[in-house]
This record gives structure tokens, C-alpha cells and sequence, in this order.
């Protein structure tokens, strides 16, 4: 995957946060905007309250992680059954949930140490 990305100091605004503050004047934040090619404006945007002077790679690590944390979710939903549990106690679920987690950490494991040139286990 690949795109552009931008990243700025703004201080947020909004009279409901601020009557929640303390302080009228709210903190600076990094503002992230991704600008995918091709489009004439960014099109995602996320808030940050990481420090300034911040290398933008480890501002966007944490706001792209959420595309591989559905990933694995919807794998180990799909592929790894773990929706099908269809029993009634919290100690079954908790079983089924933890096989579930295992059997994902195997897959993702192989999936990290195989040969990139074998195909076998594609």
C-alpha cells in the first residue's frame, strides 16, 4: 500500500471540549491527513497527541495499523471460525476465543518464516 501523507500542528477548536477543560486554550495536536494519488484532496484525517517533532513514519504506523487489525479480525473470524461458537458459558467462550487466537498466531507465524519463493503453502 501506498500513499501521501501530511502532517501539521493545529489546536483544535470547539466550545463543548472546552467546557470540559480547564484550560480555555486546548493543547496542540498533530493533525495527519493522507492524500492518496490521484485525488485533488486528502481524504482520511486523524488527531494526534503524540510530541512535536515527531518523525512522520511514526505518526502514520499507529493510524495504518487499524487497516491490519480488521485484517487479522476478519481472518480470524472467516478463515479461523470465530464466530461459531455457539455454547452458552463464558468458560466455553473463553476456550474457543484463546484456540481461535492460537491457531492465528501459528498461521501468522508460518506465514512470517516460510521461504517467500515457496508456493506450497499459498
Amino acid at each position: 500500500m501506498y500513499s501521501r501523507f501530511v502532517a501539521l500542528r493545529v489546536r483544535p477548536a470547539g466550545r463543548g471540549i472546552r467546557k470540559v477543560a480547564d484550560d480555555p486554550e486546548l493543547p496542540e495536536r498533530w493533525l495527519l491527513a493522507e492524500w492518496p494519488a490521484g485525488e485533488s484532496e486528502p481524504v482520511r484525517f486523524w488527531l494526534s497527541h503524540l510530541p512535536s517533532g515527531i518523525p512522520l513514519a511514526t505518526l502514520v504506523r499507529p493510524a495504518k495499523l487499524r487497516w491490519r487489525i480488521e485484517h487479522d479480525y476478519r481472518e480470524m473470524k472467516h478463515a479461523l471460525g470465530l464466530a461459531h461458537f455457539e455454547g452458552r458459558t463464558w468458560r466455553g467462550r473463553h476456550h474457543h476465543v484463546t484456540l481461535v487466537s492460537a491457531a492465528h498466531a501459528s498461521c501468522t507465524l508460518q506465514r512470517l518464516t516460510r521461504d517467500p519463493k515457496d508456493t506450497a503453502l499459498v
